[in-house]
């Protein structure tokens, strides 16, 4: 996992993408998470060195795969076993690879927690339906998901280096 120091400029930034979107359909958390989300981009474009590049199924690109970032909005630091999560519906976006990130709610900190193939990811979910709970925390689940420890995940320091064919 990779501690991230927020800015001011990257929350002025975000904001300002958060105002202009609004709230998507089906978001479970109805545009709350949207300012994180963004916040979530920008840490991953600037440890990736990457433009960002935000479409409904990826939200950058390198070379020629397709990232989208996960981020999750939290009050404490992650833990090795804490879950990232990809919400059922979802799963058709059209990228090759998820990076996920957790954002404190006070904006000051986030963590690059990791990534993903798109595919591997799947493989290793426990899936879970509205309703259940997460044995992992306890957590009464919202919405359909995959869920993936974040133990489970390649480090992000590894991405450019890794020869994806």
């Amino acid at each position: 996992m990779k501690n991230v120091k927020i800015t001011d400029e990257v929350i002025k930034k975000a904001k300002q993408k958060a105002s202009s979107m609004g709230t998507l359909k089906n978001s479970i958390t109805k545009g709350e998470g949207n300012l994180a989300g963004f916040v979530g981009e920008a840490i991953v474009a600037e440890a990736l060195c990457i433009a960002e590049n935000n479409t409904f199924d990826y939200d950058m690109k390198y070379k020629n795969f397709k990232i989208d970032v996960k981020t999750k909005r939290v009050n404490t630091p992650p833990r090795p076993f804490y879950e990232c999560s990809i919400a059922a519906l979802n799963t058709k976006q059209e990228c090759d690879f998820y990076v996920f990130t957790r954002v404190l709610n006070t904006l000051k900190e986030g963590w690059i927690l990791g990534y993903l193939p798109k595919q591997d990811y799947f493989n290793l979910a426990t899936f879970y339906k509205k309703g259940d709970i997460d044995p992992s925390n306890g957590w009464e689940v919202r919405t359909d998901c995959y869920n993936v420890p974040i133990s489970k995940l390649k480090n992000i320091q590894d991405f450019l280096t890794e020869d994806y064919k």
